[in-house]
């Protein structure tokens, strides 16, 4: 794979600064720049070298250390050393680059590793400038840089301006020109909620001519209740959420209370420290409340399983793995699964650092099979105050009937009758007998009965019953005797089934109340401490050095020495402002979210293997401005916005596309295929189908007939796909119930992950499949029938006039001459089509749960549905810029 744009034009810079150096200038070459260690040597000797000469000590030969001033200035067992500070000639490590000598050469030839000229070149001049060290960028605590002079201070809106502009115009050129009115609002619509905006929006913005109208425009979208599902939606990713286990039946499992729970953080502005604080750890806070234990779901959204012959050890490990690695990526931006089995090849985390992570995670309530369960362990019941007071009442309605039926029996007095004929007969009768048939009055005849009939009975009577009368305890023979009593002894009927009945009613109306009062899972710590093992080569069985919990020496501020050993402790660590890489990582991700590409792009990797930040200064002023703000997510969401890098227009001549294709040097606004919730919820918004009710239980929309059954086990609650309907069938994708062994279809296919693991970076393909699913998919059928109903009720009797209604709706824009031209004609051929074949038209305005509008004729309106259809397939429809 070529390298990025911005990485040749670093190297074309820094080469130039070599040569120099040398005494040979090519002509434009620019500032001479001395060679940065961190940023220039460092990724080539982590690509090519440290695997075998870098952190891993196992792994490490010849006995040198590259990633370490100390390792690579120290002599070796030969004589030599790797590294002598300003003199290439006499360093082993340059000697060996440029070997021809295959026995010498390094990497060696049959490696797979190779390095270009150009990096042995720029190896080189580093050494012979005195081979400075530095710690890798991401592990040094962030300054706030002040912002750079620019040539034309007025085209910055804000401090990030002037980073972006100064780069640009180091290379020679200039940020794009503002983007018109209506981009500007669609492009902001869709990334601070997710949807299109309505016409009467746009109008409203165009009308608007106050020098603060797109500031008015960016913080009434901040503050809509669709900015927190939007912003939820990129972090349910994150902690890889979904409705099921995710592993053996994948049964469904209740967490959807915690997707709620990010909405209203994010809508109400929860400082990001706090966050992220809940998440991990929000049960440890001193009288944590509902919420902030609901926070804790974060960790509970791991796959898990509960299938026969699992070993429960094995899965322990694997949960706090999981969480682990989870935790590392989404806060730390780092890979610490590579420390599973050995340390890190690349970082300076080592194993024992991973398992003094794991520490933190390996205490938990939960079981490790979790049976398939709706609700494993620990997990609690949410309820409004109103509801949770219901729901106590009821309980002391169940425990008074409860009560009654006791006292009942400590007063009833039994005898058995004397034996005789009539007794006798009655061990025919039925055990539990059904109201409305004679009851027995022995309990020596039930006995005889239920020895006959073996009837289903509560465990303990069952077993009891299994004692010969002679052998019983008191115990054992007056739990016969209540059971009989109470349930079966004809004699007793007035006493308790009016009691039973209250009972009845009782429980419910009691199930009835916790049906609508959702439970979620949770994170709960034992009492007591496990011991944690550093386990060799990351087998469950193998338990090697004791540890106890604990962060990673290399990374961020040591803990207090009074830090409690749980996850409070370790929330607390990634949440400190001096955590050098927490407020990095989270800025970084909200820019990807804005520009498709984050500042560093290996939004997942802020280690040695991860790329350089285009724009580290930037980066690091980004994160101290949270820091400094309070950790305040709206603020940073609002300065990213109104900057006037985001505001410049995405269009692109050739010679900057060829140049920057990937947009690394921001001379243009951001403009890229949205992501698949987004194109799915645009659909719905533009027919008029959405509906925009926020939070609740997930729903299951439209989806291919058989995909469930081809995954599933037969005793799993979700190896068959029921449809849901009405409102369901048109709420955000963002409540769309994920099946993790078969998520989504229709969002799969735009680049949704599986959500069985953590993913911070989504791809994103462009594929002939994706255009199959606009044209063809049921929901997207359903909703192009509802757009032309639109374009045919609001849009008047001209077909132009419906034509640009519908244009506009789904692409906020008017459309040109020529393109209400080429849909006219599209409209003609169709209409003429199913005005020859009503048949069809029937068949296409079927399509879908909800009826069509019968008051409109069925070929014109199939003709407009082929119309609206095309509409929602423009690449306009589906793009962000």
């Amino acid at each position: 794979m070529p390298a990025p744009p911005f990485r040749k034009l670093t190297l074309r810079v820094l080469l130039a600064s070599c040569l120099a150096a040398a005494g040979v200038v090519p002509a434009g070459a620019g500032v001479p720049r001395r060679v940065n260690y961190s940023r220039d040597i460092r990724p080539i000797l982590s690509n090519t070298c440290f695997k075998c000469h870098g952190p891993d000590e196992r792994q490490r030969k010849a006995g040198l250390r590259l990633d370490t001033k100390d390792g690579a200035f120290a002599k070796l067992e030969s004589g030599e050393t790797a590294i002598v500070p300003g003199s290439s000639a006499k360093s082993a490590v340059y000697q060996r680059l440029t070997s021809h000598d295959p026995d010498v050469k390094m990497p060696p030839p049959d490696s797979a590793k190779s390095i270009s000229a150009e990096q042995i070149e720029l190896v080189k001049h580093w050494i012979d400038e005195g081979a400075e060290f530095h710690r890798h960028w991401s592990f040094i605590p962030p300054q706030h840089p002040p912002a750079p002079p620019i040539k034309s201070p007025k085209e910055a809106s804000n401090p990030i301006d002037r980073f972006v502009i100064a780069w640009l115009e180091e290379e020679g050129l200039r940020p794009a020109p503002e983007a018109d009115k209506t981009t500007l609002i669609r492009r902001a619509t869709f990334d601070l909620t997710g949807l299109p905006p309505t016409i009467s929006e746009v109008d409203a913005f165009l009308a608007d001519r106050s020098p603060n109208a797109y500031e008015s425009l960016v913080n009434r979208l901040l503050a809509s209740p669709q900015y927190g599902e939007q912003m939820t939606r990129y972090w349910l990713d994150a902690a890889r959420y979904g409705d099921t286990h995710g592993l053996h039946l994948d049964n469904e499992r209740s967490i959807w209370p915690y997707r709620d729970w990010l909405i209203r953080s994010f809508n109400s502005d929860e400082p990001f420290d706090q966050f992220a604080v809940e998440q991990l750890a929000g049960d440890l806070l001193p009288h944590a409340t509902i919420d902030q234990r609901v926070a804790t779901g974060f960790n509970r959204c791991n796959t898990t399983t509960g299938e026969g012959g699992a070993i429960d050890e094995e899965f322990y490990v694997r949960y706090a793995v999981d969480r682990v690695q989870t935790t590392g990526t989404v806060f730390l931006g780092l890979t610490l699964g590579c420390c599973v089995c050995h340390d890190h090849k690349f970082d300076p985390i080592t194993q024992k650092d991973f398992y003094r992570l794991f520490g933190y995670f390996g205490s938990l309530t939960e079981r490790p099979m979790d049976g398939n369960a709706l609700l494993p362990p620990p997990a609690i019941r949410i309820a409004a105050d109103a509801e949770s007071g219901n729901i106590e009442r009821l309980k002391k309605d169940v425990a008074a009937a409860e009560s009654a039926i006791r006292t009942a029996l400590k007063q009833f007095r039994y005898e058995e009758p004397a034996t005789d004929a009539r007794v006798a007969t009655q061990a025919s009768g039925a055990v539990a007998t059904p109201p409305g048939e004679p009851r027995l009055t022995s309990l020596r005849a039930w006995e005889t009965a239920v020895a006959k009939e073996k009837p289903t009975l509560p465990r303990s009577v069952s077993r009891t019953l299994g004692i010969s009368p002679e052998k019983r305890t008191a115990r054992q023979a007056k739990l016969v005797r209540d059971y009989f009593v109470e349930n079966v002894f004809a004699g007793s009927r007035s006493v308790f089934d009016p009691v039973h009945a209250k009972l009845a009613e009782a429980r419910g109306r009691l199930d009835e109340a916790e049906k609508l009062s959702p439970s979620t899972l949770v994170m709960q710590d034992m009492p007591t401490r496990r011991d944690v093992f550093v386990l060799v080569r990351g087998a469950y069985d193998r338990k090697g050095e004791k540890v106890l919990p604990g962060v990673p020496a290399a990374i961020g501020p040591p803990l207090p020495a009074n830090a409690p050993l749980n996850r409070l402790a370790l929330a607390q660590w990634i949440a400190d402002s001096k955590n050098p890489l927490t407020a990095r990582v989270i800025v970084n991700r909200f820019w990807q979210h804005y520009f498709g590409t984050g500042i560093v792009k290996t939004a997942e990797d802020f280690g040695a293997q991860g790329e350089w930040p285009t724009h580290p200064e930037l980066l690091d002023w980004l994160a101290t401005e949270m820091t400094r703000s309070g950790w305040d997510v709206k603020r940073i969401q609002r300065l990213i916005v109104t900057s006037a890098t985001y505001r410049q227009s995405s269009h692109v001549s050739p010679a900057l596309a060829q140049r920057d294709p990937e947009n690394r040097l921001l001379a243009r606004g951001p403009r890229f295929r949205m992501d698949a919730e987004m194109v799915r919820d645009t659909a719905l918004a533009v027919s008029g189908l959405l509906v925009t009710k926020v939070g609740g239980k997930s729903v299951k929309p439209y989806q291919p007939p058989g995909l469930w059954e081809a995954i599933g086990y037969s005793g799993s609650n979700t190896v068959h796909f029921v449809l849901d309907k009405g409102d369901a069938l048109y709420r955000r994708s963002l409540y769309t119930f994920w099946k993790r062994t078969s998520p989504p279809p229709s969002l799969t296919t735009f680049d949704a992950p599986s959500r069985e693991e953590c993913v911070v970076r989504r791809g994103r393909t462009n594929t002939p499949l994706q255009a199959l699913v606009l044209m063809n998919d049921e929901q997207y059928v359903e909703a192009a029938r509802h757009l032309a109903e639109r374009m045919m009720r609001e849009g008047g009797p001209r077909p132009a006039d419906r034509i640009a209604l519908g244009f506009r709706l789904a692409t906020s824009r008017q459309p040109s001459a020529d393109e209400i031209r080429i849909f006219q004609t599209l409209y003609d051929a169709q209409s003429a089509a199913y005005a020859r074949n009503a048949q069809a038209a029937a068949k296409l305005l079927g399509v879908g749960d909800s009826p069509h509008d019968r008051s409109l004729e069925p070929g014109e309106l199939a003709a407009w549905t082929m119309v609206a259809n095309v509409i929602l397939n423009l690449d306009e429809t589906v793009t962000k810029g």
